[in-house]
């Protein structure tokens, strides 16, 4: 991971408990994507609820290859990979919260991190917004003539990312440092996103020795 010091107007906001997202430095980017999709569970919602109820098992196994740490009974420490643009690159590690379901909503928000380097957290702030929500698929079992219940778990995913750029990149046109950034995010988020769904599902269905539904497109 390449990064460079912290600026001192960095450090005179992280002094003063300044968020990245509110500063005004010209050269900090926002970039923005949104992701979605359905995960098929071969079991009853109150079975799936269980299992996504004790996420201390799951989302550690999931999660990998990215880095988890625990961050007290609901929380934990994640390494989302190398985010960077024109050769400038932060590997951010964000806190996580997995909320407890309400009427088969989850919810995952972004928590301070005790942990993180206040060098890097100068260099990026990131707000994750997630959500699982559990749909009972009666209609799609009779459809499919399938007698084994079904539960649809739809999965999405707010993440907004902010980077302190180097001076000499903001000398590049403004839309091409806004438009290389908004890809390359899209492409991690989908990268992750996806690889997540596809092994919570996995783990679901091995964990209950049920059979797995084959692998699909995503629906976004």
């Amino acid at each position: 991971m390449s990064t460079a010091s912290a600026h001192p107007s960095c450090k005179a906001e992280l002094d003063s408990g300044l968020l990245l997202r509110d500063s005004d430095d010209p050269r900090v980017r926002r970039y923005a994507s949104a992701f979605a999709d359905v995960m098929e569970m071969r079991a009853s919602s109150p079975v799936v609820s269980q299992y996504l109820d004790h996420h201390e098992g799951w989302f550690r196994r999931c999660a990998a290859p990215m880095s988890v740490e625990a961050l007290g009974t609901r929380g934990y420490a994640l390494t989302l990979g190398t985010f960077g643009n024109f050769g400038f690159e932060v590997e951010p590690t964000i806190g996580l919260e997995l909320l407890p379901q309400d009427q088969g909503l989850y919810r995952i928000l972004t928590v301070p991190h005790p942990g993180g380097d206040p060098k890097l957290e100068g260099l990026y702030d990131v707000e994750f917004n997630a959500s699982l929500q559990l749909d009972q698929a009666n209609d799609a079992a009779v459809a499919s003539n399938d007698p084994r219940p079904q539960t649809l778990v739809r999965w999405e995913l707010d993440l907004s990312v902010w980077v302190r750029l180097p001076g000499v990149i903001t000398l590049l046109p403004d839309g091409l440092v806004q438009s290389s950034g908004d890809h390359l995010l899209r492409q991690i988020v989908r990268q992750i996103s996806r690889r997540l769904t596809w092994k919570v599902q996995e783990d679901f269905h091995g964990s209950h020795d049920l059979e797995c539904p084959p692998r699909r497109s995503a629906q976004f």
